[in-house]
């Protein structure tokens, strides 16, 4: 497996894999890897004759006042992590590298990005869209892999794609979960042991809302309503949303039929923490 921080280099081996009519996965990654990407890796490995993982920690999607300087970086540990898991080539570049210092060429869009996530965070999507865009060109995947933990980010993607007729399938993967039911995050680093216990409510919110909906409720306004009062109760829990959205749109509904998408962003103590489930 190599390491590559060029984009001139990276290309050179995507020339190579062409040649030889290769097919290409792609997995992008801010780092810190968990079991997560981990299962992100091993479907592309699997559908794929080679696998690129980028490891870059995207400064255009992060606001000022959010953990750019302090999101977690371990390198080291995921190069090894990544080799053990068959990826070909890890693409770690610096910013410079990938936002030179005339850089003015954003990918922006509307309607799905103006609801959850995009509310409380509207600098994120518009740096999404452009990394990936630039990602998707340099490394001409025939696959691209994300995960459904941030399944409005998988939304957008999809639709960018099919806004921007990009020649790539984008494969949404499930959510991975510690063993008490925690939605693995590289931002779960930052939970003191006390916040960690807390963040068990996301998904037991999660759990309730999921079976409240299989048992044949369908009114948001009572799913949500329940959930919000469970997420509540624990005192070092504070809502960001919890909302029911129609899952291609992205815009509120007040009926849960398919295809839904019920999520959630809370905050535990200073650590923002997504969850969701889909209909």
């Amino acid at each position: 497996m190599k390491v590559v921080s060029t984009i001139a280099e990276l290309k050179e081996i995507i020339r190579g894999w062409k040649k030889e009519d290769l097919s290409i996965g792609l997995v992008p990654t801010m780092g810190y890897l968990h079991e997560g990407h981990g299962s992100l890796v091993t479907a592309a490995r699997k559908d794929n004759d080679r696998v690129v993982v980028s490891i870059f920690v995207n400064p255009i999607q992060f606001a000022p006042n959010e953990d750019l300087a302090t999101y977690p970086r371990d390198l080291e540990k995921d190069s090894a992590y990544c080799e053990s898991l068959g990826a070909d080539v890890i693409f770690h570049p610096e910013p410079e590298e990938m936002y030179h210092k005339n850089f003015t060429t954003f990918v922006d869009m509307t309607l799905l990005t103006e609801e959850l996530g995009g509310l409380t965070r509207p600098t994120d999507f518009r740096g999404v869209c452009t990394v990936l865009s630039k990602l998707f060109h340099i490394t001409e995947p025939d696959r691209a892999y994300f995960g459904q933990k941030d399944a409005q980010q998988l939304a957008i993607v999809r639709h960018t794609v099919e806004d921007l007729n990009m020649n790539l399938e984008i494969v949404g993967c499930p959510i991975i979960r510690e063993e008490d039911g925690l939605a693995k995050s590289s931002r779960n680093t930052y939970l003191s042991e006390e916040e960690r216990k807390a963040a068990l409510v996301l998904s037991r919110a999660v759990f309730h809302g999921q079976k409240m909906v299989a048992d044949g409720e369908t009114d948001a306004s009572v799913v949500l309503g329940e959930m919000k009062q469970m997420i509540e109760a624990e005192p070092l829990a504070k809502i960001d949303y919890v909302k029911a959205v129609d899952g291609l749109t992205m815009q509120q509904i007040t009926e849960i039929k398919a295809p839904a998408l019920v999520a959630m962003a809370v905050y535990i103590g200073k650590t923002r923490l997504i969850d969701n489930f889909i209909v």
